[in-house]
């Protein structure tokens, strides 16, 4: 693919991370943030992880740090806006970047959840704009949902799938707008039962999280849940489905003994204690364990 100007809208966790992909891609990135402290120190933390992934730390040259909005994105012709979960802030950013772009440069946001017609509703011309949901690091996982609205043209949602996939990722296309897209609403419809199972004593934490691993979690890199499911047959899985389906959470809300963990304080690695207890020692060995899983999977990618 032709290089590309891109403009990343946050310089924080995925932020700097997204304009780490694309200037290793051979992209040129501005990143922008209206926090001096995240934009002053983008660079450093992108020269860090290009070192110790082994790849070309000369990359970070192709990152531009720029503290004025207007200039950052108005010779663009990709903005990603990556900055908090929070939709007013999301809206407000839109409007203020519309103004100062081309009529053909592409808006999209990092959102992990928020449908994206709601950020984008305020827009003059919607059929430029859309959703790229990364995963956390950014550099690791090779995911990312491009999500269309029912404004967005096709186009559009055909020029960012050919960026991503230029850039190393695994782009996929979501085709409804909807809560969460498709990654995170399979992952929270296991994180439902999950919590659920711990809730009514059935087994604890610990023990959730060992069955999951040391059983489908094994096999789930390369076998998705329908491919198995064609695996063994649609026959025993419906026969399967007939008999739990019934009895597997479906609560429309949050779990109250979530609700009741976050009322106590007990907010896991923030606070020490969620489900289970987590010292200092234990947190930063299964963050270690966790990076070291991703970076053995990228080798093997490549």
């Amino acid at each position: 693919m032709a290089k590309a100007r891109i403009a990343v809208i946050g310089a924080g966790l995925m932020g700097h991370g997204i304009a780490q992909v694309f200037a290793l891609a051979g992209h040129d990135v501005t990143i922008y943030d209206s926090i001096a402290a995240s934009l002053d120190g983008a660079k450093a933390r992108i020269l860090t992880n290009l070192k110790d992934l082994g790849d070309d730390p000369s990359a970070v040259e192709r990152v531009t740090p720029q503290g004025d909005l207007t200039v950052a994105v108005r010779d663009a012709d990709y903005v990603v806006e990556a900055v908090l979960e929070d939709l007013a802030l999301k809206q407000k950013l839109f409007v203020e970047i519309e103004p100062h772009v081309r009529p053909d440069t592409i808006l999209a946001s990092n959102t992990s959840v928020i449908p994206i017609t709601r950020i984008m509703e305020g827009l003059k011309d919607r059929s430029r704009a859309l959703g790229t949901h990364w995963w956390n690091p950014p550099y690791l996982v090779p995911l990312v949902e491009v999500i269309g609205t029912q404004w967005t043209s096709q186009p559009a949602i055909d020029w960012t799938i050919a960026l991503h996939k230029a850039a190393g990722k695994t782009p996929v296309h979501v085709k409804k707008d909807v809560p969460g897209f498709v990654g995170n609403r399979l992952q929270h419809a296991l994180w439902r039962e999950a919590i659920s199972l711990v809730e009514h004593g059935i087994c604890d934490a610990e023990t959730v999280d060992a069955v999951i691993k040391a059983s489908f979690g094994r096999r789930l890199a390369v076998l998705g849940p329908l491919e198995n499911a064609d695996l063994v047959g649609t026959d025993l899985t419906l026969a399967i489905h007939q008999t739990v389906l019934s009895d597997i959470e479906s609560r429309p809300g949050p779990s109250p003994y979530l609700e009741k963990l976050v009322a106590d304080k007990r907010l896991g690695f923030k606070s020490g204690e969620g489900f289970r207890k987590w010292s200092a020692a234990e947190q930063a060995a299964l963050r270690s364990k966790v990076l070291q899983h991703l970076k053995n999977a990228r080798a093997q990618d490549n």
